[in-house]
């Protein structure tokens, strides 16, 4: 472990300290930590030594005197598709903001399906303070290694796991007011296209979409709804399958799902509004390129993971946090539902 001790213009290690002082090494480290058996006086020396020379502790010196490693892990699944990296980016931009002001660095560990021995690795390894998981799902094993190992995390999205920190996107509440607004609009067969249902993202949507059908008294049928239909090749058969069935318009759980539903009904020659609407429950540049424009929930995702990065850092700190925080989100009414 390195001993140094650093400022903008010099850096100096401990054992610079300990000979300008004629202690010992352990002895520097003791002053710095305020652990250990050292006396008040000698104690008083080293501190007044390095705040006379402008000298303070850099992350490895700080983490002796807290215990810390000041890492966190971002822990990442291993099943996301390229049309989900700006998402992670996006949220990881945020996570890295806060974690450099606090001067934390980020530890990604990879999930993949109930494989955690990256995370695992990194928590009997001592070398996280704390997590910050970047999806949540059914059954999610990593939210209970953590619990279970008594790992300070926070989960960005939601879950029914109890105990777990959790801030996500009010995804519920957005998706239902989106569709209400469609319903209000004269849109009553509302065909709706989402990814895999393992996701809890995908279950609150749902739950919003539904919700706002049994507000409005508008019968939902669900045979207009159609899940786990993530690739090209599921999306345009869904898409055939509910023109065939007359929907009015084609709701996207999110931007990748949509992209492939406006690509489809290009090439088919279907006009967007006037032969079927389109809308998303996700917003994203590739949308915002399109013409028409296109109806859409916008969620703020850089400014999710910095919300879960201060919550982690609070965590760390035995602060109480909310058990649950939702951001809000704003609805675009464009072209494509005109």
């Amino acid at each position: 472990m390195s001993d140094n001790l650093d400022n903008e213009n010099s850096r100096i290690t401990i054992s610079d300290v300990a000979e300008a002082l004629g202690v010992s090494k352990t002895t520097v480290s003791r002053a710095i930590s305020g652990k250990g058996r050292i006396g008040e006086t000698t104690r008083k020396r080293v501190l007044e030594y390095i705040s006379e020379h402008n000298y303070t502790p850099n992350v490895i010196a700080k983490s002796l005197a807290k215990s810390r490693t000041y890492n966190i892990s971002w822990v990442l699944p291993d099943d996301y598709s390229l049309s989900d990296l700006p998402f992670f980016q996006n949220c990881l931009m945020g996570v890295s903001e806060v974690a450099a002001s606090m001067e934390y660095d980020i530890l990604v560990s990879m999930v993949r399906g109930n494989d955690v021995s990256q995370l695992r690795r990194a928590v009997t390894n001592h070398k996280i303070d704390g997590a910050i998981l970047s999806r949540t799902v059914e059954n999610d094993v990593a939210a209970e290694y953590l619990l279970s190992a008594g790992v300070p995390f926070v989960a960005i999205g939601s879950t029914d796991i109890k105990g777990v920190i959790q801030v996500d996107n009010d995804h519920k509440t957005a998706c239902e007011e989106l569709t209400s607004l469609l319903l209000l609009k004269g849109n009553k067969r509302l065909g709706l296209i989402g990814g895999n249902h393992t996701h809890m993202v995908t279950k609150y949507r749902l739950r919003g979409f539904t919700s706002a059908y049994e507000d409005s008294g508008e019968i939902l049928n669900n045979e207009y709804i159609y899940l786990d239909t993530d690739t090209r090749v599921r999306v345009e058969k869904a898409v055939d399958e509910l023109l065939e069935k007359g929907v009015d318009c084609i709701v996207s759980m999110d931007d990748s799902i949509c992209t492939f539903v406006l690509n489809k009904l290009k090439k088919d020659n279907i006009n967007v509004p006037h032969d079927v609407k389109v809308a998303s429950f996700y917003n994203s540049l590739v949308l915002d390129n399109n013409v028409p424009s296109v109806t859409a929930l916008n969620f703020d995702a850089v400014a999710l993971g910095r919300e879960a990065c201060h919550t982690m850092l609070e965590l760390i700190e035995g602060q109480s946090v909310e058990k649950r925080k939702l951001l809000g989100y704003d609805i675009f009414m464009k072209e494509s539902t005109k």
